[in-house]
């Protein structure tokens, strides 16, 4: 009966040791399977949100440029226009596609998109407060003459959009170029 015991185990060891090395073998291999797919996965969305960062970046920076005093009067200015339907034109117009844009603030971070909303107020205020000093039915040509001026006196790099372009841009290289760690 022992010999029997024995005859069987010489059968059944080597058999539960391949058995055992098999399936340590197929786990890792699984384990590192997983892991590469996962690390893949991984690696996809990453460029898929640098994508989405990137791009919301560039529609920021299209919003900011189409923001400034120039681009709002090359747009609605017509000499047709009193200086209330030009102001009312370019707040709308800012209001609108900072509207159109809100949806970047997902993308980017805070200090860049509170700064592109602390521009957008500023724009306004400072159209408003301009348009609040002509009288009703005084030519659009007033309006922009005045803002023309006003353009002219400030340096470029006190500008709200500037600095708001400024700080788009910073990031946006930071998001591409990150700073190496030590």
């Amino acid at each position: 009966m022992l010999s029997q015991i024995l005859e069987i185990l010489k059968y059944i060891l080597p058999s539960i040791i391949v058995l055992i090395a098999a399936y340590l073998i197929v786990n890792k291999f699984l384990i590192r399977e997983v892991e590469r797919k996962r690390l893949a996965i991984f690696k996809e969305n990453i460029n898929l949100t640098m994508r989405l960062r990137m791009q919301a970046y560039e529609r920021l920076s299209i919003f900011v440029e189409r923001m400034k005093v120039q681009s709002l009067i090359s747009r609605h200015y017509n000499q047709n226009l009193s200086v209330q339907d030009l102001q009312l034109a370019m707040v709308h117009s800012i209001r609108s596609e900072f509207e159109h844009n809100v949806s970047q603030q997902i993308y980017v971070s805070s200090e860049v998109w509170e700064t592109v909303k602390s521009v957008t107020e500023q724009e306004i205020t400072m159209i408003n407060q301009m348009g609040s000093e002509f009288g009703l039915g005084t030519p659009a040509i007033e309006l922009v003459k005045k803002m023309t001026e006003y353009m002219s006196e400030e340096s470029e790099e006190n500008l709200p959009t500037f600095i708001a372009l400024h700080t788009i841009n910073r990031e946006a290289k930071l998001v591409l170029f990150p700073p190496e760690s030590n």
